[in-house]
């Protein structure tokens, strides 16, 4: 006698059994939106970045492509070697983040008030967003010689060019993290007889708080394209200057090695700003 089959169906429910039980949790492990374990993610994460590495290696090692353009993963870790130990490197890292710290602080504090306001009163947004929107569509490229010409070669200058590419894209995502505050909430602030100013204070900005930290979050990846930006006319440090400086003597492995170096830069703030969200907002994510 044949052995009974793993799955059953039954014509008023779906098939059950070990089998289909995998079934099912490898769909719920692999479909839309379904978690996965933290140990799976990073090694996912890891496997991508060496499968990257390996092809650089690779290409590099048959010479598949002239060092000109692209140097051997040793080239670049070498020229960076010999720069940390000059003093080079850790010269530019400095110059770098400080001038990003300050320009993006400064773009962020003046932001989220003017983000929380024109989301909050209709009569603010139609005064302000409007404004926000015709600048935000300029090229922040065009605003380097004006830049130049308003503030001289100083860190100001840096700042300013920061302070364009990110203030006003993040004017209008702080908007919409306060607009996305459930209405309710406010209705019910109303009903217990609050005024605006503690609606605002209590209700409103605590709401959209993880909202506007991720904003801050994404934008602060912008501001590392505009600090280069910055960085790459009328400077005399900085990751961005030593790039250009690097271009005139045909130097790829200080380039790509700087260039490298600004992306683990990136992917640490990142992944920092995400880590303290997680702890700042826990109860937010508990209750999602």
């Amino acid at each position: 006698m044949p052995d009974e089959p793993a799955i059953k169906a039954s014509p008023s429910g779906p098939a059950t059994g070990p089998v289909a039980k995998q079934a099912t949790r490898r769909r719920r492990s692999s479909g839309i939106g379904a978690p996965i374990a933290r140990s799976r993610f990073l090694m996912i994460a890891v496997a991508v970045f060496a499968c990257l590495g390996l092809a650089w290696w690779v290409a590099t090692g048959l010479e598949l492509v002239k060092p000109i353009f692209l140097p051997s993963p040793a080239s670049v870790a070498t020229q960076l070697g010999k720069l940390w130990a000059d003093g080079t490197l850790l010269l530019d890292l400095k110059a770098s983040i400080y001038r990003i710290s300050i320009g993006f602080l400064i773009a962020s504090a003046l932001a989220i008030p003017i983000g929380v306001l024109i989301g909050s009163f209709r009569a603010w947004e139609a005064a302000i967003e409007p404004l926000v929107d015709f600048i935000r569509y300029m090229p922040v490229v065009a605003f380097v010689p004006l830049s130049i010409l308003w503030s001289g070669t100083s860190d100001a200058q840096k700042f300013l060019i920061i302070f364009i590419g990110t203030f006003f894209q993040q004017v209008l995502m702080i908007m919409d993290n306060v607009k996305r505050v459930p209405a309710d909430f406010v209705g019910l602030g109303r009903t217990l007889g609050l005024p605006d100013r503690k609606i605002l204070t209590r209700i409103v900005v605590p709401s959209a708080l993880p909202g506007i930290w991720d904003t801050l979050r994404i934008s602060l990846g912008w501001a590392w394209t505009w600090l280069v930006l910055a960085e790459l006319v009328a400077a005399t440090s900085g990751l961005g200057y030593r790039i250009t400086v690097s271009q005139r003597y045909f130097q790829t492995n200080t380039i790509i090695g700087y260039i490298l170096l600004l992306g683990v830069l990136g992917l640490i703030t990142d992944q920092v700003m995400k880590a303290l969200g997680k702890v700042l907002f826990r109860q937010e994510g508990h209750a999602q």
